[in-house]
């Protein structure tokens, strides 16, 4: 219990800090990430506060699936030993 009430804290300071972020970088910006390939010819031109929002769900998203797909393979295996 006491865990979940320290994760649920920290989304919390982390989603304040974005809110923070939103409300102070209103201005538009160019993204450039030669990486991906599209990006390197035409940026993206878009809020400093949405390109931020988007590079963070794209970090929660693959640390959630990097996650549960650890956790799935593992409970299994941990299932089968116990019997």
């Amino acid at each position: 219990m006491f865990k979940a009430v320290v994760k649920t804290i920290a989304l919390l300071a982390i989603l304040f800090v974005m809110l923070y972020v939103g409300m102070n970088n209103t201005h538009a910006v160019d993204f450039h990430f030669p990486l991906a390939g599209t990006t390197a010819k035409t940026p993206i031109h878009a809020s400093a506060a949405l390109i931020y929002f988007g590079v963070f769900a794209v970090g929660v998203l693959a640390g959630t699936i990097f996650w549960v797909g650890g956790r799935t393979q593992g409970g299994k295996r941990a299932a089968a030993k116990d019997r």
